[in-house]
């Protein structure tokens, strides 16, 4: 989404505005970003900016768990190890399990 820099206003000014017209501009597609002390701190938008920003959230966090499903996919050689496998290996008696 571009800000027209004309939409680049104070906190200030938009306290004289009036939230019924930074709404009223945010509906019809101009979003209006509230400055203090010349940063950028908070917008009005419109609800299918909103929207689109969690859509986007929810796809990069898809896009991240299948980055990694086939970097694990690339790289799995396929042999799998049995539980008592693993147990001798770390030199676990498996009866000494039970007993917790």
């Amino acid at each position: 989404m571009k800000v027209d820099t004309r939409d680049l206003i104070s906190i200030t000014e938009a306290s004289s505005k009036g939230v019924s017209k930074l709404v009223t501009d945010a509906e019809a597609g101009r979003p209006q970003v509230l400055l203090r002390n010349n940063k950028a701190v908070a917008a009005v938008v419109d609800i299918s900016s909103i929207e689109r920003l969690q859509r986007l959230d929810e796809l990069e966090d898809d896009l991240r768990l299948l980055s990694i499903a086939l970097v694990r996919a690339a790289a799995d050689s396929g042999r799998r190890y049995d539980l008592d496998e693993v147990l001798a290996e770390a030199g676990i008696d498996p009866d000494s399990l039970d007993d917790e």
